[in-house]
């Protein structure tokens, strides 16, 4: 058994398993939008105020790589 057998063998599993956390993924992603609005409103955090917001804006904002 050669060594680029043997690499395949391997990046056949890994590309194997990566497809499949990618479908069961989007499956979860697809159950949970199916459930409705109330779904997503719990998912968002509640803010106590407009100080609080700002901040989440900024950090949002300053953690986004550069656009080129």
């Amino acid at each position: 058994m050669g060594i680029e057998q043997i690499l395949r063998m391997i990046m056949r599993r890994l590309v194997g398993r990566a497809v499949n956390a990618g479908v069961s993924a989007g499956i979860k992603a697809v159950s949970k939008r199916s459930k409705g609005q109330a779904a997503e409103n719990d998912a968002r955090p509640v803010s106590q105020d407009n100080a609080t917001d700002q901040k989440a804006r900024l950090m949002r904002r300053n953690s986004r790589p550069p656009r080129f």
